[in-house]
């Protein structure tokens, strides 16, 4: 309970950033893919991941400040580690232990806080990207009625997710939490075209 009352405090603390130039759009999605490697035990671990909890409706300007603080408070609270130093096995999508972690970790964490503070889950979806440098990386998507947005632990902002520069290739389904979908998109999404 301290923890969540501590989360509260401190996102009630961080002041209120502009909205303007954030509006986006959806991430198009199509056809249904396997989950990454790591997602089921997620599931199986934390029931939250994968049901629908219903949440508060709330306008994009107050779901972009919680966004934006939940992303600052978990970004300034979590080490980046990978999962073998963290915890010796690989790919394993855990809570941050001992606030130590990778990027499944901080986007399990960020989900979960949302979800705490009463964040619809259906507003909410873990995606696969590839960074600027062409790596694999998990974030958080959140949408809004003005789009997608990112919650990321490399960008201290919450930014539309073509503002990014990150290639979209799955994405949690929104309304079947258990499933992913292809999201082809950004730069180097016509890559993976099939002609």
């Amino acid at each position: 309970m301290r923890k969540i009352a501590a989360i509260i405090g401190y996102v009630i603390a961080i002041p209120l950033f502009s909205s303007n130039g954030y509006a986006g759009s959806e991430i198009p999605a199509s056809r249904s893919i396997a989950a990454p490697v790591g997602f089921g035990a997620a599931c199986a671990r934390y029931g939250w991941v994968c049901h629908e909890k219903s949440g508060a409706n709330v306008g994009d300007r107050e779901a972009l400040r919680a966004l934006q603080q939940v992303n600052r408070y978990v970004n300034s609270t979590v080490t980046p580690v990978s999962d073998r130093i963290a915890d010796g096995r690989s790919d394993n999508w855990t809570l941050p232990i001992n606030n130590k972690g990778d990027c499944e970790d901080y986007a399990l964490l960020k989900m979960k806080t949302l979800l705490d503070i009463g964040f619809p889950a259906s507003k909410l979806a873990l995606s696969v990207v590839l960074d600027r440098n062409g790596n694999n990386h998990l974030v958080l998507l959140a949408r809004l009625k003005a789009g997608d947005y990112v919650l990321d632990n490399l960008a201290y902002t919450v930014k539309p997710w073509q503002r990014t520069g990150y290639t979209f290739l799955a994405s949690q389904n929104f309304k079947r939490k258990a499933g992913w979908q292809v999201t082809l998109a950004g730069p180097r999404a016509g890559l993976f075209n099939r002609s």
